[in-house]
Order: structure tokens, then sequence, then C-alpha cells
């Protein structure tokens, strides 16, 4: 795989509005588009709206795309006018990532290579690439973390020439999770068991559920589980959650799911209260000694 670079920068009257302070990059920050669109048209679009959204650099299966001069900042990380995320890191952005497939696979692998260039560049070590998720805690690069973040730290380090670093047998960031306290409380704490066992990324965070869903999941944290207005695509730990105990998949916890997981620990000797599709304290404290179970 291989890619061409594309220069189509922002005006410089647009610099006010998406780019207005002058930069000395520290870090890159990775993206991923959470649409369908080539590097070209993510910034074609960027480049003419009049919102302060911006970053450096769009990557899909074919092109780099470069479209903010380093040394000026960018709005990509969430972080706030002055934090480091939008004012001392150059943003890339994936393309293609919604659906994911050959052409998102191609241009996460472009990604890579260009990052590792780089990071060659200005002579840093991969410790200054970071996520989107690392400035702001939302979850992107969603695919890329999906899939695995060493995973894809350790394409980089391929291009630099540098050995992999190790992924735990049961997945990334697993060594440091163990067993949790039956405590009836679905907190951090829980949510990384629980990603260890079902064998997605491990952040402590169940990430992009519905407001409307809270009154079902009377005992799960805050702290943990994160509520929005849009939920979108949802969780992936939900997703793989819904897929074990047999409810829809569509990565977001509500009546149904609670109610089929219910189920699930009732079958498995667990669980002994009513089907009340209510995430309480007798289903928590089940799942927490069902995921005990399997570490």
């Amino acid at each position: 795989m291989s890619y061409t670079i594309v220069s189509m920068p922002i005006s410089s009257s647009k610099y006010s509005k998406k780019c207005p302070y002058s930069m000395k990059p520290q870090y890159i920050t990775v993206h991923n588009t959470a649409n369908d669109a080539s590097a070209r048209n993510e910034v074609a679009y960027m480049r003419r709206n009049n919102t302060s959204t911006s970053y450096h650099v769009a990557v899909d299966n074919k092109e780099v795309v470069i479209a903010a001069p380093f040394n000026r900042n960018c709005f990509h990380a969430g972080d706030g006018r002055n934090g480091t995320g939008n004012r001392k890191t150059i943003g890339i952005e994936i393309c293609y990532s919604k659906s994911g497939g050959s052409r998102f696979d191609a241009a996460e692998d472009n990604a890579a290579r260009y990052i590792a260039s780089l990071l060659k560049a200005y002579g840093w070590g991969i410790n200054r690439v970071k996520r989107h998720y690392d400035w702001s805690r939302k979850y992107c690069p969603h695919r890329t973390m999906d899939r695995g973040w060493t995973r894809f730290l350790n394409m980089v380090r391929s291009y630099m020439g540098l050995p992999a670093a190790s992924i735990p047998s049961g997945g990334e960031g697993t060594a440091s999770v163990g067993k949790v306290a039956i405590d009836k409380r679905w907190g951090p704490d829980t949510t990384r068991a629980s990603q260890k066992v079902l064998g997605t990324y491990i952040d402590g965070i169940v990430s992009k559920q519905s407001k409307r869903a809270k009154k079902y999941l009377p005992n799960v944290s805050t702290a943990s589980w994160k509520f929005v207005n849009n939920p979108g695509r949802g969780s992936n730990m939900v997703r793989a959650l819904q897929k074990l105990v047999g409810a829809s998949v569509d990565g977001k916890c509500g009546p149904a799911t609670v109610s089929a997981l219910q189920k699930f620990l009732k079958n498995k000797g667990y669980y002994s209260g009513a089907i009340d599709s209510k995430m309480g304290p007798g289903t928590v404290g089940g799942w927490q000694k069902y995921i005990n179970s399997r570490l």
C-alpha cells in the first residue's frame, strides 16, 4: 500500500476561526472520521464550513491530504481553546471508518506509514502518538481502538523499523484487570473486568449510551457509563455483551438488553430476581459474580 500527498489548504481568511494560533507541535493526535467520505471530500467539507472544527491531515486508502500547516493549531481534540490537544498536536483523520472494510484497512495502513514518517522527521518516539480519547475521553479513534490501539501503534513501529510491543493474550490493557468486589454497583472496575471478559478495548468506560435509557440502569455509575442525547453506534462493549446474552446488537443498553442479561444470569445461576428489565443491585451483583468466574 502507498499514498500520494495532496495539498488542499484552508483559506487564510478562515485562520481566525479554524487555526488562529501559531504552534510548535509536540504530539500527533489520531482520529477516525466516523463516516465514509474520501480524504479530499473530508477536507473540502471542513474548508468550506464556518465552524471552528479543524484538523491538519486526512488520510484515505490512496491519499494523504494536508489541510493546515503544522505551525498553526487546529481544533480537533475536544479539550478546549487552550488544551494541549488543540494547541500542541497535529490532528490526523483516518477515513472510511464508519463501514470499515478494505478501504479503511488501507487508510489505516497509510496513516501508520505517514505517522511513522512524521515521527522520524521530528525525531520523536512512539509516545508522541495520542488518541482523541487521551485529551477529552471521547471514544475516538473508535474503529482503530475497537481493533486495538497497541495493534495500531505496532503498525507505526513497524514502519519506523522498531520492534512491536507485546499485547496480552486476553486483549489490550488486561494485565492489571482482576476480579471485582461484589458491591452491586457497576463502576469503572466492573467495566474494565467486563471488557476483559468480553474481549473489547479496556478503558473502564461504557461509551455513548442514551440518556433515555438511564431509568433502566439505576445501579450503574456515571463515572463509567457515559450518557448522551445521540448515542449513535453506542458502545463496542455493549455490542459484545448483547451478543453474549442473545439480545439485539446495536451497542445501546436498554430494557431489552437488561432483560436478556437477567435471563442469561438466571440460567447460569447468578441471578434469582424478577425479569424486570432494570439493572438493579441484584442484576449488577449477578453480573459481577459471572465475570469473576471468567477471570
